[in-house]
């Protein structure tokens, strides 16, 4: 059976329009792929960002780790193995004053970690995680795909082709506080195309 992350990091839970159409997304996905969802929601679990003490656990030596250097290092082995496990993953993605939610970049800094999801070469970095598809499930108050406004697609793009994740597919629902018409609009389009990918 496959495995579907579902990772959702809007902080309205699951009133969040982002999470709203993840879980459709995952619902799709697991009726037509014969899979089972695993769900990380960076809300409700939290994790640090990203300080000297994280910095230092993931430079050390094994060997010379104190035990609180070998939790961070467990903690993040486990989002690590559990993104490499899956074969395939969608991410909930609102846009908060035009970046990702900090609980996103904080997953971010956990599972970047040189010489076990990526490493640097003589032709610059490679990433170790095996390929897989992921689907940015990106929700927007207003409209900003293909325009500067737009920081997060290309920066979403280069963290996962950082790690070995090219295959990054977005599906917009933009417009979302332009009034309801623009809302059932935005969520009605954005159905019709997780349908085609879910398939």
């Amino acid at each position: 059976m496959k495995t579907l992350l579902q990772i959702n990091t809007g902080i309205f839970g699951e009133h969040s329009n982002s999470t709203v159409l993840a879980n459709a997304f995952a619902e799709q996905f697991a009726a037509q792929q014969d899979a089972q969802v695993v769900v990380r929601d960076l809300v409700s679990s939290p994790l640090p960002h990203l300080d000297a003490n994280i910095i230092g656990a993931f430079a050390s030596e094994e060997s010379a780790r104190t035990p609180e250097q070998q939790a961070i290092i467990d903690r993040s082995q486990a989002l690590i193995d559990e993104l490499e496990q899956a074969d395939a993953v969608v991410l909930g993605l609102p846009m908060y004053n035009f970046s990702v939610p900090s609980q996103l970049k904080a997953y971010m800094d956990q599972v970047a970690r040189a010489g076990i999801t990526f490493k640097y070469t003589e032709t610059g970095p490679q990433g170790l995680l095996t390929n897989k598809p992921v689907y940015v499930i990106a929700a927007r108050g207003g409209m900003h795909a293909g325009l500067e406004s737009d920081s997060q697609t290309a920066f979403i793009k280069t963290f996962f082709g950082f790690i070995g994740l090219h295959n990054v597919e977005f599906i917009y629902a933009e417009g979302l506080n332009m009034g309801d018409d623009a809302k059932a609009e935005a969520f009605a389009q954005a159905k019709q195309v997780m349908e085609k990918v879910a398939a």
